[in-house]
């Protein structure tokens, strides 16, 4: 009888101790969701306060809470749970409600093709639903679609196209059967496919473009012409400007979120149109109806972090959708739906997407590898949100 009385009182106090166990590791989970909930409120007062760690105490438990960094667009909070000794660690993603545009190609081109320049160079790869012609140099691999043709260009990497005239490929060179090769010289393979390259649309969906446009609504429209001049730097967005957007030499436009202007942007010589800090590592976008000249040195560039692009973007259907004049500089992405890009001299930017592309003398297109995954967010006030929540 005291040997099993022995036992039962082993096996009551064991049960007990794993039922206060229980309590413990139930009341350091709760202090590890007061402590992910008590950052997600600091962060929604404040989304680009600085990384932080800090703790919580509550009812004999302590929350470790750690913030990061603002990183492609997220922050992480972990928040450890402690109740003598028992452990409960949660991991949250706080992200940016940003929509992601992959610019797999330092130029991607419509029907209208591709022309470049003497000096001009694409340094990234270029797909085209129309002809790639002229002077210029592809620094890595063409994809010309349907029954177009690559002339007279340097391709430094690989070529994939109906026909090539008077083209130099240092790589190999595929055509489709029943294309031709004229004067080309070719440092690789000469080799043949079956089947025309089928066309691929251009990167950004119509309907995300009207989500923009409305966004930049939602904040306000202002219905005049607005022009900024050099006296100081002027700060907007989101918005919608039913005119003309005007900036006169050397004036500085800082994009606090989406703007949307229904007539033509001029920026003048010495210009600058930039996102505010705030945007962190991801970008912002410029929009308009109507024709889009960025004057001599114009500016235009991304929040300063990497993974920010400013893009900015024409509706117009014309061949002077957007005009890129000589030496406009900057983290910058062109972008038409319909018409065409015109890059002049010396002009370095660093993704080009349009119906037509027009390279001039010298000009640069340099791609950058985050282009990828590119996400585009409408402003620091354009929202946020968990986009994990688990326990580790």
């Amino acid at each position: 009888m005291l040997s099993t009385g022995l036992s039962m009182s082993a096996v009551t106090l064991y049960r007990q101790k794993i039922a206060t166990n229980a309590v413990k590791s139930t009341q350091s989970y709760y202090a590890a969701e007061a402590g992910a909930e008590d950052a997600l409120w600091r962060l929604n007062n404040n989304s680009q306060m600085a990384p932080l760690s800090y703790a919580l105490t509550m009812n004999g438990a302590t929350a470790s809470v750690v913030v990061s960094a603002i990183v492609g667009g997220s922050r992480t909070i972990t928040s450890q749970g402690d109740n003598s000794g028992i452990i409960r660690k949660l991991q949250l993603v706080y992200s940016i409600d940003a929509q992601g545009v992959s610019f797999h190609y330092g130029v991607q081109v419509g029907i209208g093709g591709l022309q470049t320049a003497n000096e001009s160079e694409v340094q990234g790869n270029v797909f085209s639903n129309g002809s790639v012609t002229g002077t210029g140099t592809i620094v890595n691999n063409v994809i010309v679609a349907g029954t177009n043709n690559i002339n007279g260009v340097h391709i430094m990497g690989d070529a994939l196209v109906h026909s090539c005239l008077n083209a130099t490929v240092d790589g190999n060179l595929t055509y489709v059967t029943g294309g031709t090769v004229v004067n080309c010289t070719v440092g690789g393979a000469t080799l043949t496919q079956s089947g025309a390259v089928d066309p691929e649309p251009l990167p950004i969906l119509q309907s995300q473009i009207d989500a923009w446009k409305a966004e930049a609504e939602a904040g306000g429209v202002i219905a005049d012409n607005i022009v900024i001049t050099d006296d100081a730097p002027v700060s907007m967005g989101p918005v919608k400007i039913a005119g003309n957007l005007v900036l006169l030499n050397n004036a500085t436009l800082n994009l606090t979120g989406t703007l949307y202007v229904t007539g033509s942007i001029l920026a003048n010589n010495g210009a600058t149109i930039k996102l505010d800090n705030s945007y962190g590592s991801v970008g912002g976008a410029l929009l308009s109806d109507g024709v889009i000249t960025l004057s001599n040195n114009t500016l235009v560039t991304g929040s300063g972090q990497p993974g920010s692009y400013l893009l900015i973007l024409s509706s117009d259907s014309s061949s002077l959708a957007i005009v890129a004049e000589n030496n406009v500089n900057g983290a910058a992405i062109l972008y038409t739906t319909l018409g065409t890009v015109q890059v002049h001299n010396n002009v370095n930017v660093r993704e080009v997407t349009g119906n037509a592309v027009a390279l001039s003398n010298n000009a640069i297109i340099q791609y950058e590898s985050g282009l990828e995954n590119a996400f585009f967010a409408n402003g620091p006030g354009g929202g946020w949100k968990v986009t994990s929540w688990g326990e580790k």
